[in-house]
């Protein structure tokens, strides 16, 4: 339509450029995957236990971990977090910091540290992962009794509990504790720390505590076990090994497992315990593959928790053809060739749950070869379907994609990230801290919606096909009383409604349809005064939505693109939006950097480096598109 619309031109012009600018000769974006100082910590003390002497890397680390420090002595997992800082994180700093042995217990910063750490209850308040590294590296006792039995490993997926009802996330994370639990394994580094001074008590009780639910559940896995006529008679070395197998038949050609930084740094261990050594191939490789994952931000190092470059140039790869660059143009051919050669090839865990499908999908990491996810494979295919009809390699590429996807769809009509049918009830008697985000992968309102908006508006699927219709009708039951949606993997409530919306949209519901007009309001209630829209990783934590208070270049994008996506003409909410986007492209301060990726609720959040760039291009362009056009 014409009219007096907001000329977006430089502005799209101005990202293109800044993209092109920053995209790797193999076609991809490497932006940093950053999720705070946790990984950097773990390496130093891995370094450190493992008796490696990487100085330039390990002061590099130490340098990074000191710069992110607050005045209070604390560090953070995001800049409004409540209590005035994090306890396992700003533990996990000041221990990494000692271990490092360039900080001495004396110094200000770790003075201050401690007080903080003391003042909020000490090394018992702190997280169950946090503790099972300080068990590892010797510095908190091991309980008694095992958490979860490597036994388990032994159940198979037909039985009402068994680690296949877990995510492949919690199981790479999960397999490892198991051993190192029953091993009760510590590894203690030269000239170790003494940490004891940490304990809020002059005698720590050492709280790993089994409930009654616990104790109840663990007697269910017992009974189960007895169930199994084939089993070893010597059942835990038996498990052990299984265990074991797990974990090397799930490496990654860099040597990491699953291409995960915590699965990788416990397996490291956990092969330790079970009488591997530190200078052996798989250890060793596992290492060089932590270390390749080593990115630098603002000139110092940061330990990636994995690499994002799939996920990257996928959504990047989009983006610019959907604000006009050709497919024949050099810097998305360079990308979708990037795309194409990181298709899977290989079976993956999501076979035990999908047993009928071939491999298809694409992973979110550059070295990512058998864990697809859904949200990745659709990104992907959205960026090659210009060649669809020319190129008969692209083509089987995007019909395997295409089978993969719609073959994860789950029976409650959504799908989720990983894994299919996953329903995680029983997860609620398991008292693992987290256990929901850790081992847990349901159908999510981000991952539904945007499958939709994929579905609907890039296949030749019709509205009324039985596979949109019950990924509808899972979104609009699943929308919350107040207009929004949560999503899972994102903050939180602004990105959950945009891909919702968004992917209701494109499967033909209207825009006067309740959900739609429930989820505008919603967006038109939030927005600031600036015309922007930002919200805190609060809402996480609490389970409600929290406003940021300062708008966010992303924040904004996601609510422009889903309020385009439900109007027919830009509204005024939809104008500010955009002005202030357009006023905001090239702005660097504290909002650029807060995060808007969730890895595990207060546990880590992730900082895109990408997002500030391409999903402002996404909502510039589908304005354009949308309004412009005669």
């Amino acid at each position: 339509m014409k009219g007096a619309m907001i000329n977006t031109d430089k502005g799209i012009e101005w990202l293109i450029g800044r993209l092109k600018k920053d995209q790797s000769p193999g076609g991809s974006w490497a932006y940093p995957f950053e999720t705070g100082i946790t990984t950097d910590a773990y390496m130093i003390i891995l370094l450190r236990t493992l008796d490696i002497h990487d100085e330039q890397l390990i002061q590099g680390l130490v340098q990074r971990i000191l710069s992110r420090q607050h005045k209070n002595g604390t560090w953070k997992l995001f800049a409004d977090e409540e209590n005035g800082g994090n306890l396992s994180t700003t533990l996990e700093a000041y221990y990494a910091l000692l271990a490092s042995g360039y900080i001495s217990k004396n110094d200000p910063k770790l003075l201050s540290a401690k007080k903080f750490i003391l003042e909020n209850g000490g090394i018992e308040k702190t997280s169950m992962f946090t503790k099972i590294m300080l068990s590892i590296t010797g510095q908190y006792k091991w309980p008694a009794f095992t958490p979860l039995p490597v036994e388990m490993i032994f159940l198979p997926p037909s039985f009402p509990v068994n680690l296949y009802q877990f995510s492949v996330f919690g199981r790479a994370n999960l397999i490892p504790i198991m051993i190192l639990a029953s091993r009760k394994f510590s590894m203690k580094m030269a000239n170790r720390p003494d940490l004891s001074d940490l304990f809020s008590q002059r005698n720590p009780q050492y709280p790993w505590k089994r409930s009654g639910e616990w104790q109840a559940f663990f007697d269910f896995i017992e009974e189960e076990l007895k169930k199994l006529s084939e089993i070893p008679e010597n059942i835990h070395a038996a498990a052990l090994d299984r265990a074991k197998k797990y974990m090397l038949d799930r490496l990654e050609p860099d040597g990491t497992l699953l291409s995960y930084f915590s699965s990788t740094f416990l397996m490291i261990f956990a092969l330790l315990s079970l009488g591997h050594f530190k200078n052996g191939p798989v250890i060793q490789n596992a290492i060089k593959g932590l270390l390749s994952m080593k990115t630098t931000i603002n000139g110092l190092p940061h330990m990636q928790y994995t690499t994002a470059n799939v996920w990257n140039t996928a959504l990047i790869s989009y983006a610019l053809q959907n604000a006009g660059v050709s497919a024949d143009d050099p810097m998305v051919a360079s990308a979708n060739r990037y795309l194409l050669s990181r298709q899977h090839q290989r079976y993956g865990d999501w076979k035990i749950h999908n047993p009928e499908s071939a491999p298809g999908g694409w992973g979110f990491s550059d070295i990512n070869t058998i864990n697809p996810d859904v949200d990745d494979t659709t990104a992907a295919l959205r960026s090659i379907i210009q060649k669809v009809s020319t190129d008969a390699h692209v083509s089987k590429a995007w019909n395997r994609g295409i089978n993969w996807v719609i073959s994860m769809q789950n029976r409650d009509g959504g799908w989720a990230a990983f894994e299919k049918n996953l329903h995680g009830r029983w997860l609620k008697l398991i008292p693992i801290e987290k256990a929901e985000f850790l081992l847990g992968d349901p159908s999510t309102a981000d991952l539904t919606g945007r499958t939709l908006e994929f579905l609907g508006n890039y296949t030749n699927l019709a509205n009324d096909h039985a596979i949109i219709e019950k990924g509808a009708n899972w979104l609009i039951k699943n929308q919350r009383e107040d207009g929004s949606w949560y999503g899972r993997w994102g903050i939180c409530y602004l990105y959950g409604t945009w891909s919702a919306a968004t992917g209701l949209a494109a499967a033909g519901v209207p825009a006067t349809h309740p959900a739609l007009r429930r989820a505008a309001s919603w967006l038109r209630a939030i927005q600031n005064d600036d015309g922007g829209w930002g919200e805190s990783c609060l809402s996480d934590l609490h389970q409600t939505y929290i406003p940021l208070h300062h708008s966010t270049l992303t924040d904004t994008a996601w609510a422009l693109d889903a309020l385009i996506a439900v109007s027919d003409h830009p509204a005024e909410e939809i104008e500010r939006g955009i002005s202030y986007l357009l006023s905001s492209l090239a702005r660097q301060d504290w909002t650029t950097d807060y995060p808007k990726g969730q890895g595990m609720a207060g546990g880590f959040y992730i900082h895109y480096h990408s997002y500030r760039y391409v999903f402002p291009l996404l909502a510039l362009g589908h304005y354009r598109r949308k309004y412009h056009q005669t």
